[in-house]
C-alpha cells in the first residue's frame, strides 16, 4: 500500500513537471512571436520616413494625409512598450493612414512612375506581408498558451506558478485589418 501511494505521488509530481515545462515552452513561444511582430513593425516604421520623403515632393498640397501618416507613425513608435492591445490600436491607425496615403498617391501619375516610390511601395508591401505572418504565428502561440492555462489539470499548475493568459494581437477596426492596397 505504501508503494502504491508513493508511486501515485511520484507520478503526480512527474505529471506536474511535464505540465510546468509545457507551460514554460508555450510562454516562450508567445514571447518569440511577439518579438517577431516587434521586428516587423520596427521595419515598417523605418521604411515610412523614406517613403514620406519621396511622396512629399509630389503631394505637397496633401498636407493632411502626410501629417496623418507622420502622427500615426509617431504614435506607433511611442506604443512600442505597450500591451498588445495598445500596440494594435496604434498600428491600426498607422495602417489606416498608410492606406489613405497610397490611395491618394494613385492620383499622381508622376509619383506612380517614380522608381524610388515603387521600390518603397514594394518594401512596404513586403513588410505588411511579414507583419501578417508574424501576427498569425503570435496569435497561434497565444491560443496554445491560453488553452493550456485554462484547461484542467494544467490550470492547477498554471495558477500555482502564476502563468496567465496572453493577449491576442488584433486590430480593433475591421478596415484596419486590410493590408494597404499597394499597386504597381
Amino acid at each position: 500500500m505504501e508503494w502504491l501511494i508513493l508511486a501515485l505521488v511520484v507520478a503526480a509530481a512527474g505529471y506536474a513537471i511535464i505540465i510546468y515545462n509545457s507551460l514554460v515552452s508555450k510562454r516562450q513561444m508567445v514571447q518569440e512571436g511577439w518579438s517577431g511582430i516587434d521586428v516587423q513593425l520596427k521595419r515598417r516604421t523605418d521604411v515610412i520616413p523614406n517613403l514620406m520623403e519621396t511622396v512629399t515632393g509630389y503631394m505637397s498640397h496633401e498636407r493632411e494625409t502626410l501629417e496623418a501618416v507622420t502622427n500615426a507613425r509617431a504614435a506607433a513608435t511611442a506604443a512600442t512598450n505597450g500591451t498588445p492591445e495598445q500596440r494594435a490600436a496604434a498600428e491600426g491607425q498607422l495602417s489606416s493612414a498608410l492606406g489613405r496615403l497610397i490611395a491618394t498617391a494613385e492620383a499622381y501619375p508622376d509619383l506612380k512612375a517614380n522608381t524610388t516610390f515603387l521600390e518603397f511601395q514594394e518594401a512596404l508591401q513586403s513588410v505588411e506581408d511579414e507583419i501578417q505572418m508574424s501576427r498569425r504565428y503570435y496569435n497561434g502561440a497565444v491560443r496554445n498558451l491560453n488553452i493550456q492555462v485554462e484547461s484542467f489539470p494544467s490550470n492547477v499548475v498554471a495558477n500555482t506558478f502564476k502563468f496567465t493568459k496572453a493577449q491576442y494581437f488584433e486590430l480593433e477596426n475591421p478596415s484596419d485589418r486590410q493590408v494597404p492596397n499597394v499597386k504597381f
